[in-house]
C-alpha cells in the first residue's frame, strides 16, 4: 500500500472540475465585460468619451465651445484626460466584473 492523499482521487477531479468551471465562468465574464463600456468627461463636459472593456475608445464628443483655434493645447489636454479617465473607468469596470467571478482573488495575466 503506498501513500495515499486524504481525499482520494475523487478530492483531485472535484478540483479539477470546479477549476474548469472557473476558467469557463471567467471566459463568459471576459466576453460580456468587453462588451460593456464606460463613459468619462474632461472640462466640466466640454469632452466626453466612451471607452469599452478591450480598453478601445468607442466615441469622442467635443462641444463646439471647447474648440478654439488660439488655444489647440488646452483642447488636447481636456482629450487626453477624458480618454485617461475612461481607460482608468474601463479597467476599474473590468476589474470589478472579473472580481465577482475569481471571488476577489487577483490572478496574475487574467485582465
Amino acid at each position: 500500500m503506498g501513500f495515499r492523499p486524504p481525499g482520494g482521487m475523487g478530492n483531485m477531479n472535484q478540483m479539477l472540475k470546479q477549476a474548469q468551471k472557473m476558467q469557463e465562468n471567467m471566459m463568459k465574464a471576459k466576453e460580456e465585460v468587453e462588451k460593456k463600456s464606460v463613459q468619462a468627461t474632461s472640462g466640466g463636459g466640454m469632452v466626453e468619451v466612451v471607452v469599452n472593456g478591450k480598453m478601445e475608445l468607442l466615441e469622442l464628443k467635443i462641444k463646439p465651445e471647447a474648440i478654439d483655434p488660439d488655444d489647440a493645447e488646452m483642447l488636447e489636454d481636456l482629450v487626453k484626460a477624458a480618454v485617461n479617465q475612461g481607460l482608468r473607468n474601463a479597467q476599474a469596470m473590468v476589474e470589478e466584473e472579473m472580481s465577482k467571478v475569481t471571488g476577489g482573488f487577483n490572478i496574475p495575466g487574467l485582465f
